[in-house]
């Protein structure tokens, strides 16, 4: 099983579940290159933009990046809105994986680059797009994509008669920097951030032009559809959801995995594939704005996004994550919830202060609070939820009253009784800290907790109000602290808070190294003065 706090490779293991399609030739290459690409998948000749939306059609392509928005919708709005303004359009890749339980799209371009710009290039052709941004997060990605840019000879520079350009854009591995406004936003070179009101993106996204963003394995899609026809595509996966899926499954497994699947595969099928416990006490689909299931549903389900919300499940970005009988599930939840907390962009209130008084409350149930504590959490999260610049406070709500439902159990030891008497082992991935001056190190976290010296404490308050995603006031008056390592894009503030305390109580200590297995304790301590 996985340590505490041990994130996930770049790339992980990659299984196949019958016949592949975005994972041929990984096989024989543990990278294909353009030479060895077109041996594999052969050459894909260029496609018009009436038939290329009638394709995506035909083979019901939804965006895989966790929406699941029709691929077809979105280019079709593009074209007409580019036709209207008499604007060449943009074409973006999103490439960026924030969440730390999804590896699909960086397996994908660090071992099959030319897929995913085959289906690119293939969509920015019919549109007659004048620039193909591509945006990462990591050190892999990057260099895998800017050598198939190379192989490809793709440049940024402006070429006789060449019209497309080619840009790689690098963002904070953040949850909210993969949010479709905040990477147009960084595109443009601003922050990677929502810019706090909704915009559509195929109306006026990259410098201002009608701009079609999609998930990497969505244009990995299109250009195997494109290949196959839909026909041949439609053999595989179930017939309302036609076609092969990416799966990152993590957690209570053998070893994380990234696996092509058809779609309609029995859940429980790819759970033993990746060598979960035979009967897991629960499974988070869709990864960390996505939903828990309960054991019997996850025995039922299948991998489709159909499947999966009959049973309260989501596909999402295709993160599964079975959780074994030996930890605590809500005490798993909490752990993620704090990190979901700290994640947030800091720019609206509901999501700022609501997501660490969410995390909070849960804390609050597993230390004994009893059925006043369950509601508070319920009232509170109700609260944060749909009132954001982006889906990250709905997202973390979804996943934390998700767990009050699919743990029902659990959650009763913890309101009626003493707990469930089960440790937390952080079985689910979290990030680690990053090295001194690694690149966008603001995403991750710094190694540094907030201690606090509470023979001193007098209950001022000035440090909730400085770092409010970290500290929040307890019902006594006194500060209550989140569990977690300070982020370094909340690292400056931290310190801001500690230099702010009038009675010195307050500190930052490099965190000590934690067992693998600790019991359930509390979020946020409450401290008595």
């Amino acid at each position: 099983m996985n340590d505490r706090n041990t994130p996930l490779p770049d790339v992980p293991h990659v299984v196949t579940v019958g016949l592949p399609h975005l994972t041929r030739g990984f096989e024989t290459a543990d990278r294909l290159n353009l030479a060895t690409h077109l041996k594999v998948h052969g050459p894909l000749a260029p496609v018009s933009g009436e038939r290329l939306v009638a394709l995506a059609e035909e083979v019901r392509l939804l965006g895989r990046g966790g929406a699941g928005f029709p691929f077809a919708r979105k280019l079709r709005t593009v074209a007409k809105s580019a036709v209207r303004r008499g604007v060449q359009p943009v074409v973006v890749v999103n490439a960026s994986e924030g969440e730390p339980a999804c590896r699909k799209d960086t397996v994908l371009i660090n071992r099959a680059p030319h897929l995913v710009l085959d289906g690119a290039l293939l969509a920015a052709e019919a549109l007659g797009a004048r620039l193909l941004v591509v945006a990462v997060t990591r050190d892999s990605t990057e260099a895998s994509l800017r050598d198939a840019f190379d192989e490809r000879g793709l440049t940024d520079r402006r070429i006789r008669n060449r019209g497309l350009r080619a840009r790689v854009v690098r963002t904070p591995e953040r949850m909210v920097s993969g949010e479709a406004s905040a990477m147009i936003r960084a595109v443009n070179g601003g922050p990677a951030l929502p810019p706090g009101r909704r915009e559509r993106a195929a109306e006026s996204g990259v410098s201002g032009a009608p701009t079609l963003l999609s998930n990497a394995e969505t244009y990995a899609q299109l250009a195997v559809a494109a290949r196959l026809g839909p026909h041949r595509y439609a053999r595989t996966g179930a017939p309302d959801e036609p076609g092969t899926i990416l799966l990152t499954v993590s957690g209570a497994v053998a070893r994380p995995v990234v696996m092509e699947a058809p779609s309609g595969v029995p859940l429980g099928y790819v759970l033993r594939l990746a060598g979960a416990p035979p009967l897991p006490q629960g499974v988070l689909t869709g990864g960390y704005h996505g939903s828990w299931i309960d054991a019997h549903a996850a025995h039922d389900a299948a991998v489709s996004r159909a499947s999966l919300a009959s049973f309260g499940g989501a596909l999402g970005a295709g993160a599964l994550l079975p959780i074994g009988a030996e930890t605590c599930p809500l005490g798993e939840s909490l752990r993620v919830a704090n990190w979901l907390a700290a994640e947030s962009a800091g720019q609206c209130g509901p999501c700022r202060l609501g997501l660490p008084a969410a995390a909070g409350g849960l804390s609050d149930v597993l230390d004994g609070g009893g059925q006043a504590a369950l509601e508070a959490l319920r009232e509170v999260s109700q609260t944060a939820k749909g009132r954001g610049a982006c889906k990250h406070p709905d997202g973390s709500v979804r996943f934390l009253l998700s767990a009050l439902h699919a743990f029902t159990d659990d959650l009763a030891a913890h309101v009626l009784g003493g707990g469930c008497g089960r440790p937390t082992t952080g079985v689910l991935p979290l990030p680690a800290p990053v090295r001194h001056g690694a690149r966008h190190q603001e995403s991750a976290a710094s190694g540094e907790k907030l201690e606090v010296d509470w023979t001193l404490c007098q209950g001022h308050g000035l440090c909730a109000d400085v770092v409010p995603e970290l500290i929040r006031m307890g019902h006594d008056g006194f500060p209550a602290f989140a569990d977690t390592s300070v982020p370094l894009h909340l690292h400056d503030r931290a310190r801001r808070a500690v230099r702010r305390c009038p009675a010195l109580a307050l500190r930052l200590e490099r965190s000590r190294a934690e067992s693998t297995a600790i019991m359930p304790r509390k979020f946020l301590e409450q401290g008595r003065g």
